[in-house]
């Protein structure tokens, strides 16, 4: 039995993006796997197929794309590269070849800046959630503003294959608060593997480099806080935390330490708020609130409360 405030927290949180480091899998073993989990009792958790708009025909050729009508259509994301109108071409012709199997219905890029921010927005394509990567070392706010102007929505990188990629807490809590003021919705996409903060491998290979890495429910939860209007400090003090009794889920509420998050706050910060986040894995996450007891029967029926 999971909590309704797990539920609401995780419900189709993770975009999986097994082509990209460090997974990096091959296009057939990526797509077999985003369709094993489809079918898996885990698949509530599942958001979109996450892939660079030119490799969208080689999906169509190898991957287990189901038949119109059946178990509904894959829902992607493309990310698209500097071409922005070529790409973009590309991503209307993939749905209108691949209907009721298959549908491109959001988009991810980097605008850059100045002129070529708005010649990359104007190349977007019609009636499609757009993703935009904003720096954290630069104008937050004036980026968040262009975005909320055209309608797009904020991308932040939380991490990566070397330790540099990793954002510090206090630039993370300043992205979140940021957009919550500026009621910008946004994901997060990279070194969000595994459900606390810890130190890690940064990749798959035996004697990789190791660095404190974000965790996810740390990332939710503190998003939520700041949704609620919770100051810097207080969403900077959850992404900082890395002991898995602070955070608890109820039926009716999340907690951590101190601070309670009822199950209808946390699903209107998710459905409003923080969208999702793209993870080359998906059986991490999943394996990580087993061990912890969020996913798993026996321990929910073990105790009171399902902590992380």
């Amino acid at each position: 039995m999971i909590a309704a405030s797990a539920r609401a927290l995780l419900a189709g949180v993770v975009d999986y993006a097994g082509l990209f480091p460090p997974a990096a899998l091959a296009m057939e073993a990526a797509a077999a796997e985003y369709a094993r989990w489809r079918r898996s009792g885990e698949a509530w958790m599942l958001g979109r197929f996450v892939l660079p708009a030119p490799r969208l025909a080689e999906l169509a050729r190898m991957g287990p794309l189901p038949e119109p009508g059946r178990a509904g259509p894959w829902r992607l994301s493309a990310l698209l590269g500097p071409d922005v109108r070529g790409d973009s071409a590309l991503v209307g012709s993939f749905n209108r070849e691949h209907a009721g199997r298959a549908v491109v219905d959001t988009v991810e890029l980097k605008a850059g800046r100045g002129e070529e921010a708005e010649e990359a927005f104007d190349g977007l394509p019609a009636g499609l959630v757009a993703f935009v990567e904003v720096p954290l070392d630069g104008d937050l706010e004036a980026a968040l503003a262009v975005l909320g102007r055209r309608g797009a929505r904020a991308k932040v990188r939380t991490g990566g294959v070397v330790p540099e990629a990793i954002p510090s807490s206090s630039r993370l809590a300043a992205f979140l608060v940021s957009c919550a003021a500026a009621r910008l919705a946004f994901k997060a996409t990279a070194g969000l593997h595994h459900a606390l903060r810890a130190d890690r491998p940064l990749t798959y290979e035996p004697g990789a480099a190791r660095a404190v890495m974000h965790g996810f429910v740390n990332v939710l939860v503190a998003a939520a806080l700041a949704w609620g209007g919770a100051p810097a400090g207080d969403v900077e003090a959850v992404l900082d935390g890395d002991e898995g009794d602070a955070f608890a889920f109820e039926p009716d509420g999340a907690r951590w330490r101190d601070r309670w998050i009822p199950t209808a706050t946390l699903a209107a910060g998710r459905s409003e708020f923080a969208l999702s986040f793209g993870s080359c894995s998906f059986a991490e996450p999943v394996a990580d609130l087993e061990a912890l007891g969020v996913l798993s029967t026996e321990r929910a029926l073990a105790h009171p409360r399902s902590r992380v």
